[in-house]
């Protein structure tokens, strides 16, 4: 084995532990996390299809989560709104998708490992999965360099940014193209349904006592990193020797009584 065997997957582990609690941060604020789950799960089709036709399963598994959340979008936002709750509509699309995607696998005759797809296999990592999640990374920066403002005013007063005439459907989809880019990338560390835990835990964290999206952000990628990090460390040891994806999950649950005790003080005060 060779003695750096262990680098690549150690920096996505670190790069996928920034990366998720940001795009995390920022539909939580929107009170939009769900998506996430949604898009998480929406991705499988995608994959399959595209692993049939020899493309690249990332490719297949963006258009297909952003396919699903556009769906779900589309039908909560119709023309009678609250006739049909948006929890139902994101809950049967989600099925849905995951069905179809079940169903694709002997229909397409691949060969899809599910396990690795749904928790990951990180100490599998290779460049291409390093470099992928480097290109997600920048698309998310991009987006906040570029309309964090927008971001900002969305979060805090969906209604009044509409009226505002701020481009809210442009800024939701752009958030969910990158969400999706994001769990895409996160695959091959912790897989789609913790990646979930990963978005969601160490915003939790964060956003009690921040004083601004920024900070909020800033506090939630640090504690991510560190989370994902001592998880890899954690799993790699001999006396331990655990896969590392399913232990950053549990470790992310470890961060809710933390969590909410840090909203506990904040509300104190």
């Amino acid at each position: 084995m060779e003695p750096l065997w262990w680098l690549s997957p150690f920096l996505l582990a670190l790069m996928v532990g920034a990366l998720c609690p940001i795009a995390g941060t920022l539909l939580l604020v929107q009170r939009r996390l769900f998506l996430a789950n949604l898009v998480s799960h929406a991705v499988l089709p995608g994959l399959a299809v595209a692993l049939a036709l020899g493309l690249d399963p990332g490719l297949g598994g963006v258009l297909s989560g952003v396919g699903g959340a556009a769906l779900a979008e589309r039908f909560s936002r119709g023309e009678r709104p609250g006739q049909v709750g948006d929890d139902a509509v994101l809950n049967t699309v989600l099925a849905g998708f995951l069905g179809l995607g079940v169903l694709l696998i002997p229909l397409l005759r691949i060969r899809l490992n599910l396990e690795a797809v749904l928790f990951g296999d990180l100490l599998a990592a290779a460049p291409t999965d390093l470099g992928r999640s480097a290109l997600a990374l920048l698309a998310m920066l991009l987006l906040l360099g570029l309309r964090y403002r927008q971001l900002v005013h969305l979060g805090v007063d969906p209604l009044g940014a509409a009226s505002a005439g701020l481009p809210v459907r442009t800024l939701r989809l752009l958030l969910t193209l990158v969400t999706a880019f994001t769990i895409v990338s996160a695959m091959t560390a912790v897989g789609v349904v913790l990646v979930i835990g990963l978005m969601g835990a160490p915003a939790l964290l964060a956003l009690p006592g921040s004083f601004s999206l920024r900070q909020a952000l800033g506090r939630a990628a640090l504690i991510g990193t560190g989370l994902s990090g001592a998880g890899f460390v954690l799993a790699v040891q001999p006396a331990v020797n655990l896969p590392p994806g399913p232990l950053i999950g549990v470790l992310c649950l470890g961060l809710l009584p933390m969590a909410s005790w840090r909203q506990q003080r904040s509300g104190n005060d």
